[in-house]
């Protein structure tokens, strides 16, 4: 037991030197102009993903706004379970997030996918959506970054080959984001 914990432990400290976390000041700059521009960021991803998107989305509304007193107008397309089964029901579960983009955003709102394999149909059919609104897309990906890597306009890519580590990695940023924000 020991050894798997020191195992991941050690994955989880050598994926944290990643060149990549140097660009996660990007995002927080796009998300801050997002917000100066009165547009609305959407962020979404699957299983452990999707709650890490409703995480972050929390994130947002409220801890990256303390010091302002005004978090940022950011939604969760994983969060209505009405509407992703819905839209899973009638059009396909591949189109839970894109439909949901066609319908809100528009030109210069943000989005920001989190996937650990960057190959869920769902995920892909959304970057390809946000190119069609002129949505700016971010996409933190995990593994060789899948086909998600050339869709997303910015990707955050951490090649590591574990779901739990990506996982992790996606609310590090999150976290960070925050701290980013709140000096702002």
């Amino acid at each position: 037991m020991n050894t798997l914990i020191r195992k991941y432990l050690n994955l989880l400290s050598k994926s944290l030197t990643n060149k990549t976390f140097s660009q996660v000041s990007l995002l927080a700059d796009d998300i801050q102009l997002t917000k100066l521009r009165n547009k609305k960021i959407y962020i979404c991803g699957n299983g452990g993903s999707a709650a890490n998107a409703m995480h972050i989305a929390n994130d947002l509304t409220y801890g990256a706004g303390i010091k302002s007193g005004k978090g940022f107008n950011i939604e969760a397309l994983p969060a209505n379970t009405s509407v992703i089964t819905c839209l899973a029901n009638d059009i396909g579960y591949d189109k839970i997030f894109s439909e949901q983009l066609r319908v809100k955003a528009k030109k210069g709102d943000l989005l920001v996918v989190l996937s650990g394999s960057g190959n869920s149909k769902n995920i892909l059919n959304v970057l390809i959506m946000a190119k069609k609104l002129r949505v700016k897309s971010y996409a933190v990906l995990g593994f060789n970054g899948g086909k998600a890597k050339k869709l997303a306009d910015v990707p955050l890519h951490f090649r590591v080959n574990d779901m739990q580590i990506s996982e992790d990695i996606q609310i590090i940023i999150s976290h960070l984001l925050m701290k980013l924000l709140n000096k702002k």
